[in-house]
């Protein structure tokens, strides 16, 4: 686990854009288990790949899109163990993966990106896949 007072800047660049940062499992949960709507979910990371590709690459994503999500939420890998386990859990069946960023169209997991597709893309190409989701998915 890391202390919290360390990441802060790491979950602020997402939630000074708009992200809420869930902390408990009950947070993730009332959103993850809403039956309409969706949710742009990014399990953040303190790894250079989060903050070089994954963070960019989700903002530009959402400034670029023409539709939005109802939800744009955060949890962060290492410091916020239950929210992460269970944002982990309406995953599956993809294994554990940090950073990673799933979307949800009502309740259910329909575009993901692990850290392997997060790893070695540019922030514009994981945008640009991120748009072509949030684009045909969101309302």
């Amino acid at each position: 686990m890391y202390p919290e007072h360390l990441t802060i800047p790491m979950a602020k660049d997402l939630t000074d854009h708009g992200f809420k940062g869930l902390e408990t499992a009950e947070d993730v949960k009332a959103i993850l288990g809403q039956k309409s709507g969706t949710a742009l979910v990014v399990v953040n990371s303190v790894c250079g790949c989060a903050a070089g590709n994954a963070r960019p690459g989700v903002k530009l994503a959402l400034a670029q899109a023409s539709k939005q999500p109802t939800e744009a939420i955060t949890v962060f890998a290492g410091v916020h163990k239950e929210a992460v386990d269970t944002a982990r859990q309406f995953m599956l069946p993809y294994p554990p993966s940090s950073p990673s960023v799933g979307l949800f169209k009502d309740g259910k997991l329909v575009h993901f990106l692990e850290r392997h597709h997060i790893e070695g893309s540019t922030a514009e190409m994981i945008a640009a896949n991120l748009k072509a989701a949030i684009e045909r998915f969101c309302d």
